[in-house]
């Protein structure tokens, strides 16, 4: 029993600690990120893009994904990601990096098309605010977060769009690096009869980029199909792993966990990204405009039959979804030390 004791103490400092590194070193890693993404643009621009059939075309092209690449990683590290205690965000309709929103007004839009209910609000023992459904406690900003996602950096409500359309277009990037730029790679390593090199970026450095992207291509894609599927499927990652829990609970009763956030697939991805009939134009994919979400985080869209779901959830001993009873519902705050102790 002492030694679970002193084994559980000795991981719960280890994952402090990791937080207080991921924290303190967090400017650092996006430092890092923006040289290799900027190396990269300019690799691309520099040595593939002068070969590429097709100017008018290509040129526009890679302009374009470039341009989307470099602002939506802006987007993700500047934008907050929305907290309890901040006012609902307007969009700035000066600004030109803002798209035209269809549906004036602040809070929840598209009330007129779906069925959309005030969130239920509970209290974080940690922070002490109030947290409206789907908010969670973020240990590396030591907030609260609307529809915290992750933290990398933060990930919630008002950046996770640009946060996904970012890996989206990082992978797109990536992937036109490593097709196209087969032919340097193999002139830079002597494997053609071409041994010249009449470009600026030294021979080594572009095969770097190359391998990396390569590499990024993969390992963020895969990521990038994970958020997607989450997305479609109306959950964000930290919700993914709580619906597992609710899935193994409800089916101890002999019930079917249900997700009162799942739409169906595409209304599903059409509420993320805030677009198609009720949102924003489509072309807002596209371009790198900033857009508000389709709600300002205090209510959500649910499917037919949750109508109770939101502030009045719990008064028949119900959960927000189906099969999950009132206090089963996962929160942030540490477990208890000496149960879990007991547990183990």
């Amino acid at each position: 029993m002492i030694c679970s004791r002193t084994v559980f103490r000795c991981f719960k400092a280890l994952e402090r600690l990791g937080d207080r590194i991921t924290g303190a070193a967090g400017p650092y890693f996006v430092a890092f990120a923006v040289i290799l993404i900027s190396l990269g643009v300019v690799c691309f621009f520099d040595v593939i893009m002068p070969s590429l059939r097709w100017p008018l075309l290509s040129g526009p092209f890679c302009v374009l994904v470039a341009t989307n690449l470099l602002m939506h990683y802006f987007y993700v590290v500047t934008v907050r990601p929305g907290f309890p205690d901040e006012p609902p965000r307007e969009p700035n309709t000066e600004s030109i990096l803002w798209a035209k929103k269809r549906a004036p007004g602040t809070g929840a839009r598209w009330a007129s098309e779906l069925v959309v209910t005030r969130a239920a609000v509970t209290k974080c023992r940690k922070c002490g605010q109030a947290k409206p459904e789907r908010t969670h406690h973020c240990r590396i900003c030591n907030r609260c977060v609307l529809k915290y996602d992750h933290h990398c950096p933060c990930v919630g409500l008002h950046n996770e769009r640009h946060f996904v359309l970012f890996m989206a277009y990082l992978v797109l990037a990536c992937v036109s690096l490593a097709a196209t730029g087969v032919p340097h790679v193999l002139r830079a390593l002597g494997a053609t009869d071409d041994m010249s090199w009449p470009y600026h970026v030294p021979q080594i450095a572009f095969v770097l980029i190359y391998i990396l992207a390569v590499v990024m291509a993969l390992a963020v894609g895969a990521m990038c199909a994970f958020h997607l599927w989450g997305a479609s499927h109306g959950e964000t990652t930290v919700e993914g792993h709580d619906f597992d829990v609710y899935r193994r609970v409800a089916k101890r009763r002999g019930e079917t966990f249900v997700n009162s956030y799942d739409l169906g697939k595409r209304r599903n991805l059409e509420l993320f990204f805030n677009v198609g009939e009720g949102g924003y134009p489509l072309y807002t994919l596209l371009l790198p405009l900033r857009i508000n979400p389709y709600t300002d985080g205090r209510a959500w869209a649910r499917r037919a039959g949750y109508e109770h779901a939101g502030a009045g959830a719990g008064a028949d001993g119900e959960g927000v979804h189906g099969g999950v009873r009132r206090g089963e519902e996962l929160t942030d705050e540490d477990e208890d030390e000496e149960g879990e102790e007991a547990r183990v």
